[in-house]
């Protein structure tokens, strides 16, 4: 029993990772003024009539905190890469000086940085219903060992370490939100928008 106990919970623990990973990924593709790779991680460009996400087509690199470089690996896909980057509705437009792209990262508007906090809690939200639901999965999984003969005792102890383990994973996405909000409200044009914040 103890060892079926403790396979529920590893693989609780393993569920909750993927989520969180899942989540921080989220996170990384919001903007929060300052120029990253991880902003242009959701744009696809088709290639040879295929849509291809582009980090396959090229390389991204950073020039300056507002300046980001997208460097083809074939010089024809440059218009393309261009459309795909306009249609992924970022807000950004990149200028094609026939090698590669440059985009200039606009500052953020205090308005976009609302809606940007907002995008963020709602992926932390749906990170937290993850959760729950692996949590409901572990419990049921309980319930059959309950069937099978496992204690009352231990059938409550189970149910405490899988709620622990449940907020263990929950306070971290908390965490990882506190940081992005930060982010995303304080830049050098708008360190007083921090005070929007509530941590």
């Amino acid at each position: 029993m103890v060892e079926d106990l403790n396979m529920i919970y590893d693989d609780l623990r393993s569920s909750n990772l993927k989520k969180i990973e899942h989540f921080e990924a989220e996170l990384a593709k919001i903007r929060a003024g300052k120029a990253s790779p991880s902003m242009l991680l959701g744009v696809m460009v088709e290639y040879y009539e295929a849509m291809t996400p582009l980090q396959q087509v090229a390389n991204v690199s950073v020039m300056d905190a507002r300046t980001l470089i997208v460097q083809p690996w074939e010089k024809s896909l440059l218009n393309d890469i261009a459309k795909g980057i306009i249609d992924s509705n970022l807000g950004l437009n990149p200028q094609n000086n026939g090698e590669q792209l440059i985009i200039s990262v606009p500052p953020l508007t205090e308005e976009r940085r609302r809606d940007l906090v907002k995008k963020a809690k709602a992926e932390s939200e749906n990170a937290k219903i993850g959760l729950r639901n692996n949590r409901k999965d572990a419990l049921d999984l309980i319930k059959e060992l309950k069937n099978d003969g496992l204690s009352e005792d231990m059938m409550k102890d189970a149910e405490s370490e899988i709620q622990d383990v449940t907020n263990d994973f929950s306070n971290q996405i908390d965490a990882f939100l506190i940081i992005k909000e930060k982010d995303i409200m304080t830049s050098i044009e708008n360190k007083y928008l921090s005070l929007y914040i509530k941590v």
